[in-house]
């Protein structure tokens, strides 16, 4: 290993030191049959795998569809034709896919600390591989020996966890790396290219950043590419069958179909013009392929030993000229090694010295076209020529297009540095090569314009557009297009890639860059709005407390309204309290929100039914039964539901409501405040209304058990039986003789019913203090915001008043009637007129002389009865 490849090695362990980073990930044997460079093959490459694009959805094609609406027919033919094959499997993907939902939220708890960013950003990236390596051991159950199927989710995993791992080498060099290095002093000129090199990535941080996306690039292109492209040699000798012809003139079997080289020297191709055998020709193609993709993995070693393996070593010596030169014998022992230099002793010289030679050579040799285009590409990688990789990477992939452009200015400005610090002279490079020089900014204004309409197309997919921005660090024009995907209702944003989005929000926020919170927050409500589909009361919490009050109020309010048995309601407002939610305000805005509903049912339902609605309007009271200090606001929402049904004359719902608080209400309320001395306004006027509501209810009942045992309970007369049989007489007798007494005793307890009833329902007349649904009089002053509820309740009181009054008047006027008791129907009057209640200020004019008309009919009945029809039983004469 070079001088410099240490140096680069020792600069991505100060980057990166975890195993689990960008540039040391786990090796996993992805099996990606996308069509690309580094996986096609030729027609003639029989002994390699021949993949059936028709039949098969890579990652790049799944990613075009999921991410762009203008696709060809070809894309969507292609995974409409996966997609019959996912059923089950699909299913497990998902089972897979939606446990990440958990996992995220148990990283972030993992670490609180602002200082274990990075360590959270790998235990994420650790995360997914796991998921990653569970699903390509199911598939590859699955699969059955078949061709492995790439499913959409499992694609967009595969993108996300490599978009963590450019997040991570990028930012964690932005953000410690940088902070960390102090200002350096300008190098002098030197005699070492190595030191030039060294100090200009210690010292210029864009060119290490243009460095860790090449590193990113090539780790990611590995991981994706396991397959090799097929055989080309299993012997160590070059050309044996060309060897093979020339050793044996007109002897061989298969002879090749042109005149062939003369001479076996690397050469003899180009000196001579002829070409080599035509198997040793299509051997080289592939020795070209496989030695350009090493390259494009990073594994330029690899590459070397391949060449030497396969009796190239040429090849492998062409692939060594790159290396910078470096004489330790010119500098101090401390300067180089650190070790003590044995006096007399010569160190080994690294690198090429006549680099620049070599460099103007491989520029000529990349524009040739005597060399085939593979080779020219390889050679053009260490050399900076742009063309000749574009040559056959512009019509590919995304990634290679952008490995290609950043490879080219990495070494235009090393080239750069070299020549500036350098005390040697370098032979001039062409102006073609130094024109090259591109930002990162033109880069990518290339990849979107290209000719090529894939890489144009690909370069607006969502991963791609991340992770653009994150590599130029423009975060404001990221947060700007996350709006823009959310803006669009016809762009396909999955529950996955809201995971991811939510996630990269917050490390945004975690790291201290500025960003339009209010984007931010729509990603997570986003995001929030597809877990509380999914239920899982700790995940709605966790990232529902990431959003404002006001979000939070409406998003986990919206989350209540879907859960309904009691358990799982108060596991619900648990979460909520360990995330530190506002859970008083979420309650009692959820029970309003529902409260105040409209039913837009077209079907209108019977006077007295409860409706679906009056059913959810019942059942959300719930909320507030659960924490003792909200016994207050529980006892002020169902007075108002109360009102609202007794408003529409439906009793029963009315009692349903009633029925939710629970009976040690007003003790709880008077212990959370000390002593009913200390109540609050809002409390006090609340426990009256409940007891004005609970004497109603009961006066209802009441009645309804009088009415139940008045009509249903009164025995039925015997038939008049007429016969001379004196058994039959007896039997006859003996019946009305039972009859009469239970007659006698039915009038018996309907008058102790009748006393009941009427006391029940005087409460509501004679209800103490200023009376019924009137609250009590109160010192302070309503505060002003509270004024309208206040205002909106009093009317409310006064309308109930208005409506229940005179109907328990006349309830009580027929109880009195029906059983007899006609003096006291006359008393109603004096209740009614009574100036210290005035009752009478509740009748319209048209109720006020219906029940003087009631009154009247009692006076005349009494006057039948030779009674004082003023006075009652005290008037009977004797």
């Amino acid at each position: 290993m070079s001088q410099l490849e240490r140096s680069l090695l020792l600069l991505d362990e100060s980057i990166v030191k975890s195993k689990r980073g960008l540039l040391r990930p786990k090796d996993r044997d992805l099996r990606s049959p996308h069509q690309s460079l580094l996986g096609a093959t030729g027609p003639d490459d029989t002994a390699t795998t021949d993949f059936d694009m028709s039949l098969t959805v890579g990652p790049q094609e799944m990613r075009s569809f999921l991410f762009d609406n203008q696709r060809n027919d070809l894309s969507t033919s292609r995974l409409s034709l996966a997609g019959s094959q996912v059923s089950t499997t699909g299913h497990n993907v998902r089972h897979h896919t939606e446990a990440l939902f958990g996992q995220f939220l148990e990283v972030l708890q993992r670490r609180n600390s602002e200082a274990e960013i990075f360590e959270t950003v790998e235990d994420l990236i650790e995360t997914l591989d796991e998921v990653l390596n569970g699903i390509d051991k199911m598939m590859a159950i699955s699969a059955f020996g078949k061709e492995r199927k790439i499913l959409a989710d499992e694609a967009w995993l595969n993108v996300e966890r490599d978009t963590w791992k450019l997040l991570f080498a990028l930012y964690k060099d932005r953000l410690v790396v940088q902070k960390e290095d102090c200002e350096m002093d300008d190098l002098p000129l030197v005699n070492s290219e190595k030191a030039i090199v060294e100090h200009l990535y210690a010292a210029n941080a864009n060119l290490r950043e243009y460095q860790l996306i090449v590193d990113w690039l090539e780790q990611t292109a590995l991981e994706q590419n396991r397959l090799q492209i097929g055989h080309f040699t299993d012997r160590t000798m070059a050309w044996e069958n060309t060897l093979h012809q020339l050793q044996n003139v007109g002897l061989t079997a298969f002879g090749s179909t042109r005149e062939i080289v003369k001479s076996l020297d690397p050469d003899a191709p180009a000196r001579e013009r002829r070409p080599l055998h035509d198997l040793d020709v299509e051997d080289q193609a592939r020795l070209s392929r496989q030695i350009f993709q090493e390259v494009r993995f990073g594994r330029i070693e690899e590459a070397q030993n391949l060449c030497e393996h396969c009796g190239q070593p040429w090849k492998a010596a062409i692939l060594e000229g790159w290396r910078l030169h470096h004489d330790p014998n010119y500098e101090p022992a401390a300067a180089t090694s650190g070790k003590a230099l044995t006096v007399g002793v010569k160190q080994a010289i690294e690198g090429n010295p006549r680099r620049d030679l070599w460099k103007k050579f491989a520029w000529k040799m990349a524009e040739s076209r005597a060399v085939d285009e593979y080779t020219r590409a390889t050679i053009g990688s260490f050399c900076g020529n742009l063309d000749a990789l574009l040559g056959i990477l512009g019509d590919h992939n995304w990634t290679d297009v952008l490995w290609a452009y950043l490879k080219t200015q990495i070494d235009i400005r090393v080239e750069s540095e070299i020549r500036s610090h350098c005390v040697k002279s370098y032979l001039p490079m062409p102006e073609k090569y130094w024109n090259s020089k591109m930002t990162l900014e033109q880069i990518f204004e290339e990849l979107e314009a290209h000719k090529n309409v894939r890489i144009k197309t690909t370069a607006r997919d969502v991963d791609r557009v991340i992770q653009k921005y994150l590599i130029l660090d423009d975060i404001p024009q990221l947060m700007r297009q996350f709006d823009a995907w959310l803006s669009d209702s016809s762009f396909p944003l999955t529950a996955q890639m809201l995971r991811f989005l939510t996630h990269l929000i917050l490390f945004i926020r975690q790291i201290g860059k500025q960003c339009q919170e209010d984007i931010g927050d729509k990603v997570i409500k986003r995001y929030v709005e597809c877990l509380i589909k999914h239920g899982d009361a700790q995940l709605v919490a966790f990232y529902t407390a990431a959003l404002p009050t006001d979000l939070q109020l409406l998003m986990y309010s919206s989350f209540l309204e879907t859960v309904t048995e009691t358990q799982a309601r108060k596991r619900v407002l648990e979460e909520a309290y360990n995330f530190g939610l506002d859970v008083p305000a979420v309650t009692v805005y959820t029970v309003e929100k529902i409260r105040n509903r409209e039913d837009e049912s077209d079907v209108k339902p019977q006077e007295g039914d409860i409706t679906p609605l009056d059913q959810a309007k019942i059942a959300s009271l719930e909320w507030l039964i659960f924490y003792p200090d909200q016994r207050g606001e529980l006892l002020w929402q169902a007075n108002c539901l109360v009102r609202a049904f007794l408003a529409k004359r439906n009793v029963e719902a009315a009692r349903k409501a009633f029925a939710i608080v629970p009976v040690d209400t007003i003790q709880q309320i008077i212990n959370n405040f000390g002593s009913k001395d200390d109540l609050p306004r809002k409390e006090e006027a609340s426990i009256k209304e409940y007891l004005c509501h609970q004497t109603y209810l009961a006066a209802i009942d009441g009645y309804n058990d009088w009415v139940e045992y008045y009509y249903n309970m009164k025995p039925k007369a015997p038939q008049l039986v007429k016969s001379n049989n004196f058994t039959e007489r007896v039997a006859s007798e003996h019946r009305e003789q039972t009859y009469r007494m239970d007659l006698e005793r039915w009038h018996s307890q309907l008058q102790e019913q009748t006393t009941v009833t009427r006391d029940l329902l005087y409460n509501i007349l004679l209800f103490p203090e200023k009376g019924w649904l009137i609250d009590p009089d109160f010192d302070e002053k309503v505060d002003n915001e509270g004024d309208e509820e206040w205002q909106n309740r009093r009317v409310q009181m006064d309308n109930l008043r208005k409506l229940c009054i005179p109907d328990v008047v006349l309830l009580l006027h027929q109880i009195f009637t029906l059983s007899g008791r006609f003096s006291e129907s006359l008393q109603l009057a004096d209740v009614v007129s009574s100036e210290q209640r005035q009752l009478y200020s509740v009748y319209s004019k048209y109720k006020l002389a219906e029940v003087m008309t009631k009154i009247a009919e009692s006076s005349l009945a009494l006057m039948n009865e030779k009674l004082d029809p003023f006075v009652g039983d005290e008037g009977k004469k004797k």
